[in-house]
């Protein structure tokens, strides 16, 4: 064979070569890319960030309060490359359906009821979830209610416990639960929804307040800020009341079915500190227990170190085999 046909051999293997490599990191980047969503649940539109192969195994995130699904921007790449990763907005937050309270009532229980519907119109069957903040007391209404659904349950500053709620940033809130019906108690919660307010939640207790981008703030106090959305956000803050109740029930649900929980737990969070995370060592057998130098949102200062344990604490207890 002369040396310009093994040439041209050779150029033609290498371009094959090259279009396949191509090929491959241009399916797996699709892959990875985050979409925006919207679907149809009764009469409300959910919006979600959904990202990774469908046949991958599947972690709903459940977002906190005074965000959305935007909380974990950052972490939804960081994971899809081997799970199916899926983050709603509730009604009333983020860019899902904002009826007003007088049009749907804003409770824990009607929040887990959509999001179970939620799960069941996209076609989830099993999933890990993460919670935090409201999330907790969402997410766990659907474990309790459907335990053979959940493979691995990830808690960054998300409470099941009274200890949990037991510091002054509660009190009140509390004052609210036991007079419902004052006017006076529900406006004085009216300033946590203020821009001060929700920049704290962000930047209080965090070691180096620089890493952590405004943009997180901004985007949920213009949402915050829509006509009607303060009533809901007060509506939802006497549901809270409904959850302690129900601490019981999901703590049976832990010691009964042992999910695998990782926690990951911003320590320096005023709303719910490290004494609601201690209280999980004596439910869960199988627990792995992060401490970190963070406040409430824990993902903006330490996204980085909470993808990293994720992968790998999910690698052992759901990763595909």
């Amino acid at each position: 064979m002369s040396r310009s046909n093994s040439l041209a051999i050779l150029l033609a293997f290498s371009a094959f070569t090259a279009w396949g490599w191509l090929s491959a990191n241009e399916t797996q980047a699709q892959t990875q890319a985050v979409l925006h969503k919207t679907v149809k649940v009764g009469d409300l539109d959910i919006f979600y960030r959904e990202a990774g192969a469908k046949d991958a195994p599947t972690i709903l995130l459940l977002h906190g309060f005074p965000t959305s699904s935007q909380m974990f921007r950052n972490l939804i790449p960081a994971l899809a490359d081997k799970y199916h990763v899926v983050a709603p907005d509730y009604p009333g937050f983020g860019h899902s359906s904002m009826p007003t309270h007088d049009q749907f009532t804003y409770t824990f229980d009607n929040l887990a009821k959509v999001i179970d519907e939620f799960t069941q119109k996209i076609g989830l069957t099993k999933y890990a979830l993460y919670v935090q903040d409201y999330g907790a007391p969402v997410g766990y209404r659907l474990a309790s209610a459907h335990p053979e659904r959940i493979t691995a349950i990830v808690v960054q500053n998300g409470n099941a416990y009274d200890e949990g709620l037991d510091n002054d940033f509660w009190k009140p809130i509390k004052a609210y639960w036991n007079d419902p019906t004052s006017q006076t108690k529900r406006e004085s919660l009216r300033g946590i929804l203020n821009y001060d307010a929700t920049k704290w939640q962000y930047l209080h207790g965090v070691k180096q307040p620089e890493r952590v981008s405004p943009d997180g703030a901004a985007h949920d106090q213009f949402l915050l800020d829509r006509p009607g959305n303060s009533e809901i956000q007060l509506d939802m803050f006497l549901s809270y009341g409904s959850n302690p109740p129900l601490y019981p029930q999901w703590q049976a649900y832990f010691r009964k079915h042992q999910p695998p929980m990782l926690i990951v737990w911003g320590q320096n969070d005023q709303i719910f500190p490290a004494a609601g995370a201690e209280p999980y060592k004596r439910d869960l057998k199988t627990l792995e227990f992060h401490l970190l130098d963070a406040g409430h949102f824990a993902l903006e200062s330490n996204g980085d170190e909470i993808a990293r344990l994720m992968r790998d604490f999910l690698g052992k207890h759901v990763a595909r085999k």
